[in-house]
């Protein structure tokens, strides 16, 4: 293949330039050089096909697109154009057909989408048109779909997609009814989320740490407590937890402080309404991997329950274990955490009705004594909506599917990055 003549490239992009400023009349003079020059460049055989067709001239716009659509490079905007040309000339079927070559070329090509929904509608190919309007949906960019012009086409390709998704559910409800009967919940949920996410019926929920990403990881909200092999030792603790932290609640309730509580240089975000706010406020056991000594003496069976349980240990960042109390009628706003090198567990204590906890698209009510352990890298948030105290205690563990060596290799990375930037680098709450 011979190389592209500079000269023909710079009397092609003057052009090109010139036709985007709307000076079509000499852009056009332009394209006719060049394709004097070149006679197969796909650039002026667009343009004159282009021109063709906006002065109504079908026959002509088709022979100089087609062999645009021939010419190399090959153009995806060439096979558009050509499948205006059919469109208008009542071939439809050939018009999708140039469309999808045009995908091929540039799979992004949101338009490219949208002209093909528009075909299938005239077609009454209803599903596939979703499909299309699906499409153009996922691959328009945010200022295209808020552009007031395409309002209507937007919402119209969201109607259609979100009334075949409910149709293709009911369809695969009940094809599925049969290989569901008698399965346990559990067993089915993994499915039951993809099945959700694939129909639209939830957002597809991922992991996204702040600050230390352990790749290979599955993204799971909750862990079964009944798969922890420490669980039950830990649960046994409750009821004399649950008697400490009684005691506190009536001799030291100034020990619990606001949990949110943003440096002056940092910015609050979606935490401002709990920023220093004791509606939301913990009494800390540990604290950056520091032991808080005049409250560790008021809860040594908290303290003998964390013996029994895998901690995270990195120095100057954990340990951490802390009550967490939640005022009635507050709300914490959804949130990612900072690793998933460990879970997040609760120890429900005192739970009164209307609290919940959602991780991912999973939400469950904690149940007094019945620990739930979740990865907070997830997108997760909570409520009290009672008129109650609602508390429980928290704690981190490492991630069980870390092995020992990885559990080491993370700890000391972690604690180099510290000793590179400095004690008080940047890795967020562990």
């Amino acid at each position: 293949m011979n190389a592209p003549d500079p000269a023909i490239q710079a009397l092609a992009a003057e052009a090109e330039r010139l036709g985007r400023q709307g000076q079509s009349a000499t852009s056009g003079r332009l394209w006719e050089q060049v394709l004097a020059k070149s006679p197969g460049h796909p650039g002026a055989l667009n343009f004159l096909g282009t021109r063709a067709l906006a002065s109504g001239d079908l026959v002509q716009a088709r022979q100089w697109l087609e062999a645009a659509t021939r010419a190399q490079p090959p153009m995806a905007i060439a096979h558009a154009n050509l499948a205006r040309v059919l469109a208008q000339a009542g071939e439809p079927e050939a018009a999708l057909a140039a469309l999808d070559r045009a995908l091929k070329i540039e799979p992004g090509a949101y338009a490219a989408h949208l002209e093909k929904a528009r075909l299938y509608g005239q077609l009454g190919r209803v599903r596939d048109q979703a499909l299309a309007y699906q499409s153009a949906l996922q691959l328009a960019p945010l200022q295209v779909l808020q552009m007031p012009e395409l309002r209507d086409t937007f919402d119209q390709a969201q109607r259609l997609v979100a009334a075949n998704q409910a149709e293709l559910g009911a369809f695969l409800d009940a094809r599925l009814a049969d290989l569901r009967s008698g399965v346990s919940s559990r067993k089915l949920a993994r499915f039951d989320e993809c099945l959700d996410v694939t129909l639209g019926r939830k957002p597809l929920q991922l992991q996204r740490p702040a600050m230390f990403h352990v790749t290979g990881m599955p993204a799971i909200a909750f862990f079964e407590r009944e798969d922890l092999p420490w669980s039950a030792a830990a649960e046994a603790y409750t009821p004399a937890i649950r008697a400490e932290l009684a005691a506190v609640l009536a001799q030291d309730e100034a020990g619990f402080i606001p949990y949110v509580q943003t440096r002056a240089d940092e910015p609050v975000g979606q935490f401002a309404d709990l920023d220093r706010n004791p509606d939301w406020s913990a009494y800390f056991l540990w604290k950056h991997g520091r032991r808080i000594e005049s409250h560790i003496a008021r809860c040594p069976q908290a303290m003998a329950m964390l013996e029994e349980v895998p901690q995270v240990e990195v120095t100057h960042r954990a340990p951490a274990a802390f009550f967490s109390a939640l005022k009635p009628r507050t709300r914490i706003p959804p949130h990612n955490g900072a690793t998933n090198c460990r879970l997040t567990v609760h120890l429900p204590l005192v739970i009164p009705p209307n609290c919940a906890i959602r991780v991912g698209n999973h939400t469950r009510r904690w149940v007094p004594g019945e620990l739930l352990a979740f990865d907070d890298t997830m997108e997760h948030a909570a409520w009290n909506d009672s008129d109650q105290l609602r508390v429980v205690m928290i704690f981190d563990v490492w991630h069980p599917m870390l092995s020992d060596t990885e559990r080491q290799l993370v700890r000391e990375s972690l604690e180099g990055i510290m000793a590179y930037y400095g004690r008080d680098a940047p890795l967020g709450e562990l």
